[in-house]
């Protein structure tokens, strides 16, 4: 959870994936004084990063993501989904291709039929799952 908050946090100054990357090079090294040694390498405004760290708005969210990941079948890492078609685990490149190319044959008769490359994901998923 508080490396979750981390980038969070970091992610209200617009630099959620730099403090991801710096999470996950230092892994053994997470540590709340680590966190904001690395907000303050980053250029974060460390005392607004502290502040969000704090903030309990936050691990709510954080807290409703891991439950709407378990909702949807996502139990660990690596997890991916395709148009909302879950991939568990470490995966053979083969595996997404084949998901990937059976998507695309979908998104690819949407569009003969008439919808328009600008609706097809919105269409694809507009029955999809997304809340717990």
């Amino acid at each position: 959870m508080p490396a979750a908050k981390a980038s969070e946090a970091a992610g209200r100054q617009g630099k959620f994936w730099e403090m991801h990357d710096k999470l996950f090079e230092n892994q053994k090294a997470l540590s709340e004084e680590n966190y904001v040694a690395w907000a303050g390498e980053l250029g974060l405004n460390v005392e607004q990063f502290k502040k969000d760290m704090a903030d309990p708005a936050l691990e709510k969210m954080i807290t409703a993501q891991q439950q709407q990941g378990m909702t949807l079948g996502a139990r660990g890492t690596p997890a991916f989904f395709i148009n909302g078609r879950f991939l568990s685990g470490a995966q053979p490149v083969e595996n997404f291709k084949k998901l990937i190319d059976e998507e695309k044959a979908k998104a690819d008769k949407l569009i003969a039929a008439g919808t328009p490359k600008a609706q097809v994901y919105a269409k694809t998923i507009a029955n999809g799952k997304d809340k717990p």
